[in-house]
């Protein structure tokens, strides 16, 4: 089960490639801010950023939620992640491309080009 968690947190910061209209490679922090799933919904994962600088990335499995806490910086286009797991600190910094309201696009440090789209607040 730890395994299959930690496999899936992995999956969750490869895929968290982000994306946004840049200007000058700023991105707005402001759009960030909210709940986001893989826009092709394989994975049962949504990422939840603060304005505070929080980060909560939740895990469906198994018909059980796990919820595991970090932080996030946005610096640019550059969003960088860390969290702790299992007495392990995973750290993923990604390039956004794209972030608008709805959708956010970037690739992570190996390349690997990500979609999200942003969850409607109920």
């Amino acid at each position: 089960m730890r395994a299959l968690i930690g496999a899936i947190v992995v999956l969750g910061f490869a895929g968290f490639a982000t994306a946004e209209e840049k200007k000058d490679g700023k991105i707005d922090a402001k759009k960030l801010v909210g709940k986001w799933e893989p826009a092709d919904e394989k994975a049962p994962v949504t990422i939840e950023f603060t304005d505070k600088g929080k980060l909560i990335l939740s895990i469906d499995v198994g018909g059980k939620s796990e919820k595991i806490e970090g932080t996030y910086k946005l610096d640019g286009d550059k969003l960088e992640m860390v969290m702790s797991f299992g007495g392990k600190e995973m750290k993923e910094t990604v390039t956004i491309s794209k972030l608008t309201d709805e959708e956010m696009v970037g690739k992570d440090s190996k390349g690997k080009e990500e979609k999200f789209k942003k969850l409607k607040a109920k």
